[in-house]
């Protein structure tokens, strides 16, 4: 690595940039203006010039302090200090992009020091696809983020480590479920019907987010464009992310490290409803009769609850270069908002590493076991709706003590709906993986990897005779129990090689893989039991069994996947760069005529600021342009869409021989053409550093054809069994922009402060839906919709246009009757009653344009701050609680406190419809997280290495004019974004104290 600094001149251009950054007076440079000094005159005056060891050029702006003191000064222009000490001090020289040193000044009044670069930025490692690379060296589109800049505080799995931290990756919590995960989109929408999901790699074996507890997570690593992608084939499409567990790095240390908190929740935000008096006094106000039940109930205080929450995780490390181990144990206990909903969680993790014959063979294994408990009453969205609407008059028990029901469309008791159901949901992952590697001679690398995941849930639900089913529907309990397996067997083999000679680095990498699926699942159900005491553990007693009502179903599948790989990396006089890729995979999943296909990739990389004519330019520290371009796949969700299939009916029926036999008839056609989707990715980027690299970032453009789509077609019968056949039509486009900004404004010795900013900006088209066999009769697809009593789909995706866009009638004005006016196709005002289909018209779009995070790390001695700010602009929410709770129409109904405020002047008097006026701007910034922590003196307790406390906050601000509960609880994937439905669980606020501690 070659690093060139510049002359006089450019030297103190660079200062005064840093002078004005750090708010200090830009025309004075004389380095005693910012002497900080506390203590009285000290008996020696050092004065010097603190130069690079590169070129021997000043360095302006240096960090000069007194070890263990409060003196300090910084270098000025010509990298000249002065400061005083007390005689024998030791000074600390610290400056971004160079290594710290530490000088004894004895008795000497002139010190000269030579300041390092610190290689260690360009030299740090990212995961690729299996393998890592320098980071100095990456040509793709690749982010990493490290434990160290993860979110602190309750999180809910990996993802949420990284939030806001990784642009382009959209990570959002929709719910605020406790057994809910995070939801996560990269470059946008990227499949119609392929497993679109991003493939999540732990230690390189497929797992998911909550595969480890976020505590057991060393690095994330996301490869977010096609040519970084290409590598892993059929399902990378959704990008991969690559997490890399916590490791001893066979230093000898043993360690034992605990980490706990301790949170409480509360609801994001409050919808505003009537309360009893509000009813009764609108009703009076308004002349409307109604029933007044006498109470003044807050139905949804009735069903909430203030959650206590715990984590605690134990790890270890221990053994030497040899020999070494990881264990972690971590339980989990979160409690909901809702009453009875929770769940508890066990991880544990252990891992070995062996090293023999002198290091040339390397073994290791490791195991880890995961149990998931739910045990819940009946609480979910559909309480949650409930709640809303339940006659704040009315009270919660009758005056026998039982539940007070009532007569209505979809209109139950919910705290009745919650106490008298019974759900328990056990989850068991038990994950194998052992790895050999192999070194004959020095840089060449065998490899061998094999895993085995085994995974299984147990389900109970049931109700009791006084749950609303029993007079409802007719049912005396109603029971069910399920269960489901997993099993997942990986291959592995890999060799790589690498050598250098001259001024050429050339590494190369070729492997198998092969991947084998099982999945199996059974169902029962059963109801009218003789009582309710055997819950779901007497199925067979039910009487629905006998009457044939009863519910019964089991599935298997089996899907595989193998391919071939390889892999060239190529770096010339760390100046020019070259990585090229190719997979070639096949899958079971697909068509007879394309089992196999080829998914290549090349990047290539410019580093500037290693040309000789960069030299003299101080100010600069790194330049890389890149440009890559990748091929990528999405198999099909279901595992036999190629296959014909056929189902038996009871209502393709006949009688034969006196009894009713059942039909016998096609399900699904028959498509041997049936491929994967072909995502082809075009990446421009640089990547920069300024000063040291105190100034850094990057910046990605790409454009993503995603062709192929795999969409059900409506095709005639016959030739066709069934009216739809799944084929490959239809192509997607996105296009995008990423930045990433770092910027360390303060750095000294008992103050630092840095902060970066990810921004990302993206748009979206479906471009076809026909191939060069099928033309669509249609060239649009609606997608969402809003349930009943409205049943109407919320969305349109049309060719040549985006994904995203709400398709609705566009409201102008209220009539004198309190009905809707429209505006038709022509443009003209008419009423609602008379509006057609064709009237409807685009209005907003589901999907933000532009996504913002900004963090910030904070550090003064021993305290620590970190903030994290996240936002997302320039896209539409259909807010169903307004749609919904903001009409009068039914005054029996509880309704938001709104519901009689004038519209277009008039008051509101529709049945409800889904109209444009439901649809609100859904811009928002949230001071996300914010979290405050203080670390321990070392010396305070002697066998405590270690030890922090902290406070955080999780959503705690945001800054929004969107009316419902949280801008950001709602789906953003999919075609039918920012729909923000009714049956939900609302988003929380969760305030967390924590304690770490090492020992």
């Amino acid at each position: 690595m070659k690093w060139k600094f510049s002359k006089r001149k450019t030297a103190m251009a660079g200062y005064m940039l840093f002078s004005i950054i750090t708010c200090l007076p830009a025309g004075r440079v004389n380095a005693e203006t910012l002497d900080i000094q506390a203590a009285a005159q000290a008996d020696v005056t050092v004065t010097g010039v603190v130069t690079s060891s590169e070129d021997n050029s000043p360095l302006p702006g240096v960090s000069v302090s007194l070890k263990g003191g409060t003196v300090g000064t910084t270098t000025n222009v010509e990298g000249r200090y002065t400061i005083s000490v007390p005689e024998g001090g030791t000074l600390l020289f610290r400056y971004v992009g160079y290594l710290m040193q530490e000088v004894a000044v004895g008795s000497r009044s002139q010190l000269n020091v030579s300041l390092a670069l610190d290689q260690k930025q360009l030299d740090e490692v990212v995961v690729i696809g299996y393998g890592v690379q320098r980071k100095g060296d990456v040509t793709s589109s690749v982010a990493s983020v490290k434990q160290e800049d993860f979110i602190q505080g309750a999180v809910r799995d990996a993802a949420q480590l990284v939030q806001g931290k990784v642009a382009g990756l959209r990570i959002t919590t929709p719910s605020g479920d406790p057994t809910a995960s995070t939801q996560i989109n990269l470059r946008g929408v990227n499949s119609i019907n392929g497993a679109a999901n991003a493939l999540v790699l732990i230690d390189g074996i497929p797992g998911d987010l909550n595969t480890v507890a976020p505590e057991d997570i060393e690095s994330v690593d996301v490869l977010k464009d096609g040519s970084a992608a290409a590598i892993y084939g059929t399902r990378a499409t959704g990008g991969v992310i690559l997490i890399t567990t916590r490791k001893n790095k066979g230093e000898g240390r043993n360690t034992v490290e605990y980490n706990n908190y301790v949170n409480i929740q509360t609801i994001a935000r409050r919808p505003e409803l009537l309360t009893g008096d509000d009813y009764r006094r609108l009703m009076e106000e308004e002349g409307i009769a109604y029933t007044d039940y006498g109470g003044n109930t807050d139905w949804l205080a009735e069903i909430m609850q203030r959650p206590v929450s715990h984590n605690h995780n134990l790890t270890f490390f221990g053994g030497n270069s040899t020999t070494n181990f990881t264990g972690s144990l971590n339980y989990r206990n979160w409690e909901g908002i809702f009453l009875r909903s929770g769940q508890e969680r066990f991880t544990a993790r252990a891992e070995v590493n062996h090293a023999m014959f002198e290091d040339k063979l390397r073994t290791n294994f490791q195991i880890i076991n995961r149990i998931t408990s739910a045990a819940q009453g009946g609480a979910g969205g559909y309480a949650y709706r409930q709640a809303i609407i339940r006659n704040p008059t009315d009270r919660v028990r009758n005056e026998a003590g039982g539940w007070q029901q009532r007569d209505g469309y979809f209109y139950e008791n919910p705290v009745s709906l919650i106490n008298e159901a019974h759900n328990e949901n056990v989850v068991k992952e038990m994950r194998m993986n052992g790895a050999v590697d192999y070194a004959p001679i020095k840089d060449l690398n065998i490899r061998m990897l094999v895993s085995h995941n085994e995974s299984s849930s147990l389900y109970g639900g049931y109700t009791t005779f006084n749950h609303t089913d029993t007079w409802l529907n007719n049912r005396n309990s109603n029971a069910s129990r399920s269960t489901t397996a997993s099993r997942q067997n990986l291959l592995e083999l890999t060799t790589s090689y690498s050598e250098s000679f001259d001024k050429h680095h050339v590494s190369v990498l070729g492997g198998y893989s092969w991947q084998d699926d099982t999945y199996e699942d059974f169902n029962a159900s059963n109801w009218d039991f003789p009582t309710d005491a055997y819950g779901w553990n007497n199925l067979g007693v039910g009487q629905a069994l006998q009457r044939g009502q009863a519910g019964m179903g089991s599935y298997k599948s089996k899907q595989q996947l193998a391919g071939f790989f390889g892999r060239v990396t190529y770096n010339w006089d760390d100046r020019f760069l070259l990585l090229a890729s190719i997979r070639r995979e096949g899958s079971s999943t697909f068509g007879d005529n394309y089992q196999w296909g080829n998914f290549p990739a090349i990047s290539a990389g410019w580093r500037i600021s290693n040309e000789p004519f960069m030299k003299g330019i101080e100010a600069i520290s790194d330049i890389k342009l890149r440009a890559g371009y990748g091929v990528t796949g999405t198999i099909a969700g279901a595992p036999y869409a190629s296959q014909i299939s056929y189902n038996f009916t009871q209502a393709n029926g006949a009688y034969i021989g006196g009894r009713w036999v059942r039909g016998f008839v096609p399900a699904r056609n028959f498509n041997p053409d049936l491929r994967w989707e072909r995502k082809e990715e075009y990446n421009v980027g640089v990547d920069f550093g300024f000063f040291g690299n105190r100034l850094s970032g990057s910046v990605d453009m790409y454009r993503r054809n995603i062709k192929d789509l795999l969409f059900n077609f409506q095709v005639p019968i016959p030739p066709y069994l069934v009216s739809n056949l799944m084929i490959n039509a239809g192509t997607l486009q996105n296009e995008g922009v990423e930045v990433l900004v770092n910027y360390t404004p303060v750095q000294k010795e008992h103050f630092e402060w840095s902060t970066n900013i990810t921004y990302s900006a993206t748009r979206n088209k479906l471009v076809t839906l026909s191939n060069d066999q099928f033309e669509a009769t249609n060239d649009y697809f609606n997608a969402g919709g809003t349930g009943e009593p409205i049943q109407d789909y919320t969305h349109r995706v049309v060719v040549g246009g985006p994904v995203g866009q709400f398709f609705v009638w566009k409201t102008v004005g209220v009539d004198e009757n309190g009905g809707w006016l429209v505006e038709n196709r022509n443009g003209e005002t008419i009423p609602i009653k008379d509006a057609k289909p064709e009237d409807r018209q685009f209005y907003g779009n589901g999907i933000p344009k532009h996504i913002l995070g900004w963090n910030h790390a904070i550090r003064y001695k021993n305290f620590d701050l970190g903030i994290t700010m996240r936002g997302a602009f320039g896209h539409d929410i259909l807010n169903f609680q307004r749609m919904f709770y903001e009409n009068p129409k039914n005054p029996a109904y509880n309704m938001l406190s709104t519901a009689y405020d004038p519209v277009y002047g008039q008051r509101l008097n529709n049945d409800l419809v889904y109209v444009s006026h439901y649809i609100e701007k859904g811009d928002y910034l949230k001071i996300d997280n914010v979290t405050f922590g203080y670390t321990l003196p070392s010396n305070l307790i002697s066998f405590v290495r270690n030890a922090r406390v902290y406070v955080s906050g999780l959503n705690l601000i945001t800054i929004t004019g969107y009316k419902g509960v949280d801008p950001e609880g709602v789906s953003y994937n999919g075609f039918a974004p920012g729909n923000d439905e009714r049956d939900k669980y609302p988003t929380t606020r969760t305030y967390t104290a924590g304690l770490s501690i090492s020992f």
